[in-house]
């Protein structure tokens, strides 16, 4: 479902290589976890999954459609969440989430289905015709999470989508994020948390300095009888 071949990221203000010949699959059905420290290049990583920031070397391919040679098909099939909120503040909730899934082409009838549904899943249906610029961080992050679920992407993308986040959502997110894995969809997940990662993924792929160390299936990691935060720090300690 996402394909990413020798993928190399360098940012002309630094000539830094923030992703360095990173080579990744990720097949349907998957809860993918991306791991590294602070600065290893997972949001930029995303960030060139997601067609945000474009890239000098390598290919990514998402449902077998080639990002750079057809971005929109692409990125229609994408539901990302980034680690930083870009909302319209002078909208409402729900003039924001339309306007989200306006440019996806979503039927009317269909998304006050699930405008309705995610809104009191997330329990923001009292607050949906307030000002953004009224919200909390949490808040936000609802709103961002209901206008991606509600276009039913086939590749979810979240970056560190739990933060700020109450422990009810929280739950709800990580039994949704199950739900699409179960239907075949993809999830790919970057986060701090790795008790999280841990309990949710069935692969988990851990970067360096822009280099993939390690890619685990865990449930072979569960069998060997290790855990997910001493592999972390044993395989970024020996990196460094």
């Amino acid at each position: 479902m996402i394909e990413i071949k020798n993928l190399s990221k360098t940012y002309r203000s630094s000539g830094k290589r923030a992703v360095d010949n990173l080579t990744l699959t990720i097949d349907k059905g998957e809860i993918f976890g991306f791991l590294g420290p602070n600065g290893a290049g997972k949001s930029t990583t995303i960030k060139c999954i997601t067609g945000i920031l474009d890239y000098e070397e390598g290919s990514i391919s998402i449902d077998g459609i080639d990002l750079k040679e057809h971005p929109v098909q692409a990125k229609m099939k994408l539901g990302y969440i980034a680690d930083e909120h870009f909302l319209y503040e002078g909208l409402t909730g729900r003039q924001y989430i339309n306007f989200i899934l306006d440019i996806f082409g979503v039927e009317e009838k269909v998304r006050e289905e699930k405008i309705n549904h995610y809104a009191e899943m997330f329990e923001l249906t009292s607050h949906l015709d307030e000002k953004v610029s009224s919200y909390s961080h949490g808040m936000k992050q609802k709103v961002n999470l209901i206008s991606q679920l509600s276009h039913d992407p086939e590749v979810f993308i979240l970056d560190e989508p739990m933060t700020g986040l109450d422990p009810q959502s929280t739950f709800n997110l990580k039994k949704l994020m199950q739900q699409l894995a179960s239907e075949g969809k993809v999830v790919f997940f970057s986060s701090h948390i790795l008790e999280v990662v841990e309990k949710l993924c069935t692969k988990v792929a851990i970067i360096d300095d822009g280099k993939l160390i390690k890619v685990c299936d865990m449930q072979e990691l569960k069998e060997s009888r290790d855990n997910l935060e001493d592999l972390f720090l044993k395989l970024t300690s020996e990196a460094n």
